[in-house]
């Protein structure tokens, strides 16, 4: 038959990503070149592999039973590279990955540097949201994984957490909360300048969530709508607030205390989404594998 890998690549990112466009881009090819491999998998095979009109494509029924033949060889072969060093650094490819920015900003860079020695012609691309956002490229198959805090009830996406992540105060060292081991919620309503997530936003349902019906919330002064508006406002002494752990920059020792929350505890749980019905390439298996490894060795 005339067809080669390549034409097999673009078959399973287009029957993957629903679109030849969104297909072209993580291949690096363009959307013209990317239909002409189809069609040339298409004219070896005899059969149509898509249905395409002028609002969407879908796979035919020889298309559905193909996509998994044509995964599983794309498998066998990756793997067999990826397990041969000289090879292994020659692969290309597009690793996608959707993040919330306060993981980013901890113990994804030590993933990213670790996968680009080993495989440098393998592009990663980070799509560093918010928790819903994160949801939806995954669900959509815009990432090929997901790293957030939220889990899902969605039947077609997988939740598997791998860290806990508890809710601390921040504040600067010279603030009056500054010296204690704890605090409650109870002795930070005491003080005017709390600074606080806006409605809405993940990280305040599951704070919200928490305080139900145990202990009114501070009042606050000032409302931001992202975590790292948040830390940088505490930094700059506008006042304190309740994020994340892993929100703190690394090199908080300089200017900010991080003191653990009691009466109630509230904490996160990051974990990966996945769909379920769109196993991982190889390429994508090993990074993930490597960003579990860097957030275990990070706790």
């Amino acid at each position: 038959m005339n067809f080669d890998l390549s034409d097999l690549r673009a078959f399973v990112a287009s029957a993957d990503l629903g679109s030849f466009r969104a297909a072209a881009d993580s291949l690096n090819i363009s959307p013209s070149a990317l239909s002409r491999r189809v069609e040339k998998l298409e004219g070896a095979l005899g059969v149509r592999l898509f249905e395409r009109t002028t609002r969407k494509m879908e796979l035919t029924v020889a298309g559905r039973s193909f996509v998994e033949k044509a995964r599983n060889v794309l498998a066998e072969l990756e793997s067999s590279l990826f397990g041969m060093e000289d090879l292994a650094r020659r692969l290309t490819g597009l690793v996608t990955i959707a993040c919330v920015p306060s993981a980013v900003s901890f113990f994804v860079p030590t993933a990213i540097e670790q996968y680009h020695r080993s495989y440098p012609g393998i592009r990663v691309r980070l799509i560093d949201e918010t928790s819903s956002v994160v949801f939806l490229a995954v669900a959509r198959g815009e990432a090929d994984f997901g790293l957030t805090y939220i889990g899902t009830q969605e039947p077609d996406i997988e939740f598997t957490p791998i860290r806990k992540d508890p809710f601390v105060l921040a504040c600067l060292r010279n603030h009056p909360l500054a010296s204690q081991a704890s605090v409650t919620w109870s002795e930070i309503a005491q003080y005017d300048d709390y600074i606080v997530l806006a409605q809405g936003s993940g990280n305040r349902t599951l704070i919200d969530n928490a305080l139900a019906n145990t202990v009114r919330p501070p009042q606050w002064f000032c409302e931001v709508q992202h975590v790292p508006a948040l830390v940088s406002l505490i930094q700059a002494g506008v006042g304190i607030g309740v994020v994340p752990q892993l929100a703190l920059p690394r090199d908080r020792h300089r200017s900010l205390v991080s003191i653990p929350l009691t009466h109630p505890k509230v904490a996160r749980t990051l974990g990966v989404i996945r769909r379920k019905d769109r196993p991982l390439s190889v390429a994508a298996q090993h990074f993930l594998d490597l960003l579990i490894s860097s957030a275990a060795s990070s706790a």
